[in-house]
């Protein structure tokens, strides 16, 4: 098993949520919340980091009732993109696609009769209503609209573009990108129906570090508890990573640490209360 020899020195942990921090039904345990907030209390900062936008990521934060303190006040969503100060009620850092990346991932979408939204705070856009374009709506609690021309409205620039089917779909438009655009843009599969696109270098691992140097925190300082591919980078780059024990093969493999226990099973309360508390 891949754990710490002795108590690890940390000031800042961020965490995935889908599961790592959540457990299936979508809930984080009453045990996970209690030693979130002991860190909390001892000075750590505790940062939800998620693909999802800052709105879906606030049902989270509401349940570890930190978000009061120095501690709990930052966010980061659209999977690095975006860095939220919930004291300021604003986002201190964002990093948009551009929008001809934008527009050649939608238009290759569309031949190929995949859905493909894109986000604001608290909205989830797309070109048609299909059950494939609501699926993350859905799965984050966020309005759902239909543009008319969304290939105009694109021109915007946003966080990422996420273009979802089912997951042989997925992998092949997956190899497709990364052959055409994938030396401009970062693409990944962040669950099997699920394929985003990025700006390059745009991920996780940077926006926990950018926090981290504004904070004042040593990269070595900082942890991170990830599970999948979209984690990639905040587990390589921060300066202790964490696999949940349900995680895929390939995150356990390059992780400093993997978890006892499972998202299901309080996994993240058990590696913190032994770690690191």
């Amino acid at each position: 098993m891949k754990l710490p020899a002795t108590k690890l020195n940390v000031k800042l942990i961020a965490f995935d949520l889908d599961d790592t921090l959540l457990t299936d039904k979508k809930i984080i345990s009453p045990r996970t919340v209690s030693a979130l907030q002991k860190a909390a209390e001892k000075g750590i900062y505790i940062v939800l980091c998620s693909g999802r936008a800052e709105n879906g990521i606030l049902p989270f934060v509401r349940q570890l009732n930190i978000a009061g303190s120095q501690q709990g006040r930052y966010l980061i969503a659209f999977n690095g993109a975006s860095v939220f100060d919930l004291h300021l009620r604003e986002q201190i850092y964002s990093n948009l696609v551009k929008p001809e990346i934008l527009k050649f991932a939608y238009n290759e979408a569309r031949k190929r009769g995949m859905a493909s939204v894109v986000y604001e705070s608290g909205v989830i856009y797309s070109w048609e209503d299909s059950d494939f374009a609501r699926k993350d709506a859905e799965l984050c609690n966020l309005e759902f609209k239909v543009v008319d021309d969304f290939e105009k409205f694109l021109e915007n620039g946003f966080p990422k573009i996420l273009i979802s089917a089912e997951p042989e779909k997925v992998k092949e438009m997956n190899e497709f990108l990364c052959q055409k655009i994938g030396d401009k843009a970062d693409v990944f599969i962040s669950k099997p129906i699920f394929l985003e696109v990025m700006t390059k270098g745009v991920g996780k691992g940077p926006g926990i570090l950018w926090l981290a140097d504004k904070l004042g925190i040593p990269h070595e300082q900082t942890m991170a508890f990830g599970d999948s591919m979209n984690d990639e980078t905040m587990i390589r780059q921060c300066g202790y990573s964490v696999a949940m024990s349900n995680g895929l093969d390939y995150i356990k493999d390059i992780a400093s640490f993997v978890t006892r226990f499972d998202n299901n099973n309080d996994g993240i309360a058990d590696f913190i209360e032994n770690f690191v508390l």
